[in-house]
């Protein structure tokens, strides 16, 4: 006998066997909602892993299992190490993509996006597990971040603006691991030069 369920109720079911248990595909997420009398349709269970924000990380064993961000619990902690790094790597990229700017004031940053943009990024920020963010709120482009230390607004912003300079940084020389100087030619010097104000080659200085 299935028992009906409204949506939200449906869904925190759904967080609940996802903590307990390590599913790693949705017809096991289905097959452990029927044994406790939930019936629900491949269509409907996909909608509301996209809704919770579900994703796969690779757990202690290697396998792949479905995870709730930020909601703790056994199977987060198993997934952890390469968890965080998946967030932290998925947060660079969208602020890579959507953080057009970053300003602070006190323990709080004003995040902006485009349009549409800003509870994306949010949700990345949430799920990064970074210490210093106490939590965000997200409108359509801008985002809110709050640190957790009083004056930590600033140093969170920097920190957010350093994930998008990761894409421009120039490449470093290997030795002394500063900044490669441009490629140079000779020739880059001659270009802005009229023609007849060019110094002769060398084999026709020595001609001469």
């Amino acid at each position: 006998m299935t028992t009906p369920l409204t949506k939200t109720a449906r869904q925190s079911r759904i967080v609940e066997l996802l903590g307990r248990n390590a599913v790693h595909s949705q017809s096991e997420l289905a097959k452990l909602l029927a044994d406790e009398g939930v019936d629900v349709t491949q269509a409907t269970l996909s909608r509301d892993l996209v809704d919770i924000g579900v994703v796969k990380l690779r757990a202690a064993d290697g396998s792949l299992i479905y995870t709730v961000p930020g909601e703790g619990g056994e199977r987060i902690r198993r997934a952890r190490p390469r968890g965080a790094e998946t967030f932290t790597g998925r947060l660079a990229r969208l602020a890579q993509e959507l953080l057009v700017s970053a300003e602070s004031s006190a323990n709080l940053v004003i995040v902006r996006t485009p349009p549409g943009a800003a509870q994306l990024l949010a949700s990345a920020i949430d799920h990064a597990d970074w210490s210093s963010v106490l939590g965000t709120v997200a409108g359509d482009d801008t985002v809110l971040v709050i640190s957790r230390d009083p004056s930590g607004g600033a140093d969170l912003a920097s920190s957010l603006l350093a994930l998008t300079e990761r894409r421009a940084e120039p490449p470093r020389d290997t030795d002394s691991g500063h900044p490669a100087p441009p490629s140079w030619h000779p020739a880059d010097d001659l270009r802005h030069v009229p023609a007849g104000a060019r110094p002769a080659p060398e084999s026709a200085e020595r001609g001469a």
